[in-house]
């Protein structure tokens, strides 16, 4: 696992109630305890489809999606946080990516102002299957 929280980029499969898989690219980071997360807005399509399904696939990609060829799939499951954890989550995914973090960050908070969406409010916990 060490090796995936190290990566810039994973492809975060979630799955539809109809069992239909759905890829994005997430950022991630190491958040202790031998787990991996991210933080995202809980209005998000992947937080709704991890309420209905906490099963999720990882695979190193780039920043458009696209995995790296011969990359192993990691399976798991997913919990949805916020609070004191979400502030843990945030902590490192800010510390991992600095500069960037914050101007996603600003979008999002911009675009909660206008009412498309929720910001980035919710962080995704993600124990990853042996």
């Amino acid at each position: 696992m060490a090796a995936l929280s190290d990566e810039k980029y994973v492809s975060l499969t979630t799955f539809r109630k109809n069992g239909t898989p759905v890829a994005v690219p997430v950022w991630i980071t190491d958040v202790g305890d031998g787990k991996v997360g991210f933080t995202t807005a809980s209005s998000s399509y992947k937080v709704k489809r991890i309420r209905n399904n906490p099963k999720i696939t990882l695979q190193p990609c780039d920043s458009r999606g696209n995995v790296r060829e011969g990359s192993a799939v990691v399976s798991g499951t997913a919990e949805i946080r916020t609070g004191n954890d979400f502030e843990h989550v945030k902590a490192a995914i800010k510390s991992k990516y600095g500069v960037q973090y914050t101007m996603i960050n600003v979008v999002g908070q911009m675009a909660k102002l206008i009412g498309r969406g929720s910001g980035t409010d919710t962080a995704l916990v993600l124990t990853l299957d042996d």
